[in-house]
């Protein structure tokens, strides 16, 4: 991915344009990070207005966007959820059909959804908007309880922050854990958060107690080769299994076998990007016992088996040659 474009139009929310801005705009060379050939465009160039009383003068019009890896799609008002600029939309169908990246933040996932390439796909929009969307477009599987959703190269988040984990999705398959960890680094932001918008759907947000857990956790980080159960971490934690479980998974939006797993997936990543360690002891390092285990759980979150991700990913010389072999035993 060298290109991006991020599509903005009257009524733009200045919080979602933002992070795809932060995302993908910004140059962080010195940090070793590439960077991306980032342009901000609109149908007709000059002043768009935000939602919020102010304008920026964007001076592309679309025609970037037609080449761009990747389009981003920023939200616009509800008023104009049911006409979409057709330019737009022509843009979008045309980025699928070519097999670029696609990403919208929060209710940009209904412009996306108007040009009809999330027919028949997951997707997901802010919840406040979820049924609205189902109701407006029937052929769309909408998810209501999560914070974003990848169907091919298509990937639609929630609400506002939401949009930043995706955004962090989408650099950890381009640019490996690593990188995405030095970014996330810079905005002072956790790389991935565990859990879905369930959390937030009519009711208050979960009182933060996370300083209490914080030492369970960091002994869950430092034992991940370990087999960790409830009732071990419950008794680290000086609370009973269930009260463990209730006050973990509201302080980390996940069970804590979920997290432990996302957790062992992120060191896996790290161990096959920075080291020439085999997968038997990747797998062993990480928890997951063997290198059976690890592909399986491995593949299940990413979508990809761990040598493939090395091949891609890894930083050292030594690990790179060590792929060799494997890759020219395969073809």
């Amino acid at each position: 991915m060298k290109t991006v474009a991020v599509i903005v139009q009257d009524g733009f929310a200045p919080f979602e344009f933002g992070v795809a801005c932060e995302a993908f705009g910004l140059d962080r060379t010195d940090d070793g990070i590439p960077s991306f050939d980032f342009r901000i465009v609109t149908p007709e160039p000059g002043a768009v207005h935000s939602k919020m009383g102010f304008s920026i003068n964007v001076d592309h019009d679309l025609s970037f966007a037609y080449e761009a890896d990747l389009v981003v799609v920023s939200p616009v008002p509800h008023q104009y959820w049911s006409s979409v600029d057709e330019r737009v939309l022509d843009v979008i169908r045309r980025a699928v059909a070519r097999d670029a990246w696609v990403l919208s933040v929060c209710s940009g996932s209904f412009v996306i959804a108007a040009s009809g390439v999330l027919d028949g796909r997951r997707a997901t929009t802010h919840w406040m908007y979820a049924d609205r969307m189902a109701a407006m477009y029937p052929a769309v599987d909408v998810d209501p309880d999560v914070l974003y959703v990848q169907d091919g190269r298509i990937i639609t988040s929630a609400g506002t922050a939401a949009g930043l984990d995706a955004c962090l999705h989408l650099l950890r398959q381009e640019l490996g854990a690593e990188m995405t960890n030095r970014i996330a680094r810079r905005m002072v932001v956790p790389p991935q958060r565990d859990g879905g918008q369930a959390q937030f759907i009519d009711r208050p947000l979960p009182r933060v107690q996370s300083l209490s857990l914080a030492p369970v956790s960091d002994w869950m980080l430092d034992n991940l080769r370990d087999e960790l159960t409830v009732d071990q971490l419950a008794a680290k934690a000086h609370m009973s299994p269930r009260t463990f479980a209730r006050r973990f998974k509201a302080d980390f939006g996940a069970t804590p076998a979920a997290w432990l797993a996302r957790q062992r997936i992120m060191h896996a990543q790290r161990l096959l990007e920075k080291t020439d360690l085999g997968l038997d002891r990747i797998a062993y390092e990480s928890g997951f016992g063997s290198a059976a285990v690890l592909r399986q759980n491995f593949s299940r979150a990413l979508g990809t088996t761990p040598t493939a991700y090395r091949a891609r990913f890894c930083c050292t010389d030594e690990a790179r040659d060590a792929v060799v072999p494997t890759l020219e035993s395969v073809a």
